[in-house]
């Protein structure tokens, strides 16, 4: 079973590629995403699904506090999407 990994306070220029680089040497990762804006523009944060669950537990461990691109990542496990309110106007 796979385990979905939120990863916050990403460096802006932080790519897909070098957090996958990163969040492989724990364990074998399915995807790494950065949210991006309508613009394409980094939020800031993204997500890290690992096939293994062990392994994602193990990089919450190592990697929570750890440097990337000279910020401090900070690492958690994925909460499920709430539901939006539908807004009429």
């Amino acid at each position: 079973m796979s385990k979905k990994l939120f990863v916050g306070s990403l460096d802006w220029n932080t790519t897909e590629d070098e957090l996958k680089s990163l969040f492989a040497g724990i364990g074998e990762v399915e995807e790494a995403v950065i949210i991006t804006d309508h613009a394409g523009r980094s939020k800031g944060f993204g997500f890290v699904t690992y096939k293994d669950d062990a392994d994602a537990e193990k990089a919450m461990a190592e990697l929570d506090g750890h440097q990337l691109g000279g910020r401090t990542i900070a690492v958690s496990e994925a909460r499920p999407l709430k539901p939006r309110n539908e807004r009429r106007y």
